[in-house]
């Protein structure tokens, strides 16, 4: 029997291995009875994956799994207490909307009169009630879809799981799925957790947020935290658009960016400590240039988004992003200002590249799988271990070619990160290590490169 407050589902320390492929990295997960949780991040990044380990899918490489505070990893999912709806709903189509709802109860072998009403209360439940006789492929894809949830729900699950349920329908008709999916929540009362890659359906649908990247959960938190309090580069760049721009904490409650000091409500940083700073474009107030400006800039570009207006507007060598109700036509001069409350700062997550290396000799070190020429080293200290050294090497020194022989080593751009003035690219080699790279270069997520770094952009510690 669950114990008050005991999580209904429990992921510990769950990883998942695709042959050379780590598809999940040591995830940890509790979700609360009742509570509507999204699992959220791109293609590729372990989302559903983690959902079939949960429904039983596919069984884990490491960790276990609990659900009620039973330990459930390796039995087979039709013992869970949980049901799954699936992005293409996988409705039986020779049978009709009532036979593919009572199936899972026919197979449970129930009384017919206990099937008959169980499954005229999951239709009221999904707004279908006239539809019991209804051949499922004369449906649309949002009915289809209400069917699909009401087999689901019908078997009474202590967790419905749903994979990017609505996916295949049309703008509109999500729209009127995500308030249909919301209300049937608060009405069943049961654990949902529901998977997608679409920022705007998990800050509506959503009591709590897990934002994953390439395998790992990057936050956890409600819809406004995971918005207002990014807690790295990827979530805030995910989650929303944003403005991220290199910045210097200098004091408690005062960062410098874009060339200018402006006041804030974070403290902790530290002094003089760099820092990426955060402001979302519906922040920023724009106004025809005035003395009431912090920043003065040239507006770019001007887009009506059906709400609001989205404006490019160059501040010195920066671009920024800036969301209003009025507009401000290209070439116009304006004023931005920005209210200490609405600057969010970021703990950098590295200030450079590190690897580990081994001196060859006293201008060369070995990282990466490669051999690099370096600045001269004196090696004549026998107490230092040069088998095992750092190397260190920052970010805009690193060099990518089009042409991948070109480079020392090679490798594929993952992450575009835009800093308001350069691109921070993230490069994983070949070598199966990370490469972070400033460029003012325009690259394509997915782009094969050479990778090349000069000797004198060597740092070698010991």
């Amino acid at each position: 029997m669950q114990k008050e407050n005991q999580p209904i589902i429990e992921v510990r320390n769950v990883s998942k291995t695709f042959g050379e492929k780590m598809a999940l990295d040591h995830v940890n997960l509790s979700v609360r009875k009742g509570e509507f949780v999204t699992i959220l991040g791109p293609s590729g990044c372990g989302k559903t994956t983690l959902l079939r380990l949960i429904a039983g899918f596919q069984t884990t490489s490491e960790g276990e799994i609990r659900i009620s505070g039973k330990e459930i990893t390796q039995t087979p999912p039709h013992l869970r207490p949980v049901n799954t709806v699936f992005q293409k709903y996988a409705l039986f189509p020779h049978l009709n909307v009532f036979d593919n709802i009572a199936f899972g109860l026919k197979l449970k072998k129930m009384p017919k009169a206990v099937i008959e009403k169980k499954v005229k209360v999951a239709l009221k439940m999904v707004g279908m009630t006239d539809y019991e006789y209804r051949d499922v492929n004369s449906l649309s894809g949002g009915q289809q879809q209400r069917v699909a949830i009401a087999r689901a729900i019908v078997n009474e699950p202590e967790v419905l799981l749903l994979d990017e349920p609505l996916a295949a329908l049309d703008l509109k008709m999500r729209k009127d799925m995500q308030m249909e999916l919301k209300e049937m929540h608060r009405r069943l009362g049961i654990t949902f957790v529901y998977v997608t890659h679409d920022q705007e359906e998990a800050l509506t649908l959503s009591d709590t947020i897990v934002v994953m990247s390439e395998g790992k959960i990057q936050q956890i938190g409600g819809p406004t935290d995971i918005y207002n309090e990014p807690v790295n580069s990827f979530v805030a760049d995910f989650i929303g658009e944003s403005n991220i721009l290199n910045g210097i904490m200098l004091k408690d409650e005062l960062v410098r960016f874009c060339g200018r000091d402006f006041e804030c409500v974070d403290k902790g940083f530290g002094e003089l400590a760099p820092v990426d700073v955060v402001i979302r474009p519906e922040d920023l107030y724009i106004f025809p240039v005035s003395d009431a400006a912090q920043l003065r800039g040239v507006v770019q570009s001007c887009i009506f988004k059906g709400v609001h207006y989205e404006m490019a507007v160059a501040v010195d060598d920066y671009e920024i992003i800036v969301q209003d109700y009025h507009a401000f036509e290209a070439g116009t001069e304006v004023g931005l200002l920005i209210k200490p409350f609405d600057i969010h700062i970021m703990k950098k997550e590295r200030t450079c590249n590190t690897f580990e290396g081994s001196m060859k000799d006293e201008t060369h070190v070995e990282f990466l799988g490669c051999e690099f020429e370096c600045k001269p080293v004196d090696m004549s200290d026998s107490s230092k271990d040069w088998q095992n050294v750092t190397v260190e090497v920052d970010f805009d020194k690193v060099v990518l070619h089009d042409n991948e022989e070109d480079g020392t080593l090679t490798g594929e751009v993952k992450f575009i990160l835009y800093k308001g003035n350069h691109y921070h690219l993230t490069v994983f080699s070949d070598w199966d290590e990370d490469v972070f790279v400033d460029t003012n270069d325009v690259w394509d997520d997915g782009d094969r490169v050479g990778i090349s770094i000069p000797a004198d952009a060597i740092r070698i510690i010991c």
